[in-house]
């Protein structure tokens, strides 16, 4: 019996992994470009820590 258990375990397992990659195929597809997801305010303000960066007004966190 337990092993019954477990194969049902492992299968339920199963099932859930693979409505998890469903959804994240599903995400990869809808977020293919990251760059149409800033704003032009988000874009400006990249800009401007790089530019801080290399003038040395600021350090990297990571």
């Amino acid at each position: 019996m337990r092993s019954n258990t477990m194969v049902t375990e492992t299968e339920q397992i199963l099932k859930e992994l693979k409505e998890i990659r469903a959804d994240l195929d599903f995400i990869k597809v809808r977020i293919k470009d990251v760059d149409i997801m800033l704003t032009d305010d988000d874009v400006e303000s990249i800009r401007n820590a790089e530019k801080d960066l290399k003038e040395g007004r600021t350090k990297r966190l990571v």
